[in-house]
């Protein structure tokens, strides 16, 4: 099939840069991509100073742990229920910018002038569940790998009961769980192909889940080489990117944990500066992460309708738009 990349990914970026109202469903789409690497580096801090008091460790900064050690249980259960909170938050925002993208970018692509933000918003909230839907059968095999993995892990250290059989034991396994896991890379990529397809089925062809699976497969089927080049093309645009957007953060962190580290723990200025630099930070990564995620979105929607030119739907969306 002769498809032409180039078309799509400057009219991509076209849409993205005329109708700037989806960079905010970008972030959206975005949030719940890339927040588990800061909250790892602040829980990783809390264990260090349970143990016995190092003379090196600020005074402040004890009587801050010996806090955390004597309301260890309230602080767990509010923590818990923060992140079950902020998990329910973002999986809806997530699939909601997800939603208004590829809406978004069919309705300008259909010669829409105007891209409102309320009328994206709410007309994207009817398809959440079903967008919900399918990103946990996604899932599913990640988790049942997960899941099998854990069960032989668990099973041979109760079977072994502890000790040096137990350890000759996990290392025994260890080719195995390193082989499903690169088993599982090749798999999760080719459903990750075939649910992008059916995530625009569900938008731009009213499907519902099943359906809308059984369309991604016919066209993942139909257009291979495309999709995969496609996928191939979008990877290594959003790689660099992310890379450069990340670039100023080792920037802000190393020179301060070096200036920390060197004054032997005895001065906080550094820490201090590295969290205002990163607070300013953080809110211009997150507006060019959603550039980024709009742009790549807008691609994979445009080549959706490309490769299967849904004339119906489109200009279905448009009306809605204009209503």
């Amino acid at each position: 099939m002769n498809f032409n990349f180039g078309d799509v990914l400057t009219r991509a970026w076209q849409i993205v840069w005329k109708h700037k109202i989806l960079w905010v469903f970008g972030i959206l789409a975005s949030c719940g991509r890339g927040g588990g690497s800061f909250n790892s580096n602040t829980g990783g801090g809390g264990n260090g100073g349970g143990g016995d008091q190092p003379p090196n460790i600020p005074p402040q900064m004890l009587r801050w742990f010996q806090t955390i050690e004597q309301n260890l249980t309230t602080i767990i259960i509010v923590l818990v229920a923060l992140f079950c909170i902020l998990w329910i938050v973002t999986v809806f925002l997530s699939a909601i910018g997800k939603i208004g993208l590829i809406r978004g970018t069919a309705q300008a692509d259909s010669g829409a002038e105007k891209l409102v933000f309320g009328e994206l918003f709410s007309g994207s909230v009817p398809y959440f569940w079903r967008m919900f839907g399918l990103s946990l059968i996604l899932g599913l095999p990640a988790f049942i790998v997960g899941i099998v993995i854990a069960v032989v892990m668990v099973g041979g250290l109760v079977a072994s009961g502890g000790g040096d059989t137990a350890i000759l034991g996990m290392l025994g396994m260890m080719p195995i769980m390193i082989g499903c896991l690169c088993l599982l890379v090749p798999v999760m990529f080719v459903l990750g192909m075939i649910f992008r397809q059916a995530e625009n089925a569900i938008v731009l062809e009213e499907m519902g889940v099943l359906p809308a699976i059984t369309r991604g497969w016919e066209v993942f089927k139909a257009n291979l080489g495309p999709i995969i080049l496609m996928a191939i093309i979008l990877g290594v645009i959003g790689f660099v990117a992310s890379f450069v957007i990340a670039l100023p953060i080792f920037v802000i962190v190393f020179p301060a944990m070096i200036a920390f580290m060197a004054g032997q723990g005895q001065n906080l200025t550094p820490l201090y500066l590295m969290g205002a630099c990163l607070c300013l930070f953080i809110p211009v990564a997150w507006l060019l992460q959603g550039i980024i995620t709009a742009y790549t979105e807008s691609a994979w929607t445009l080549t959706y309708m490309r490769l299967t030119k849904p004339q119906d739907a489109a200009p279905a969306i448009v009306e809605a738009n204009a209503s």
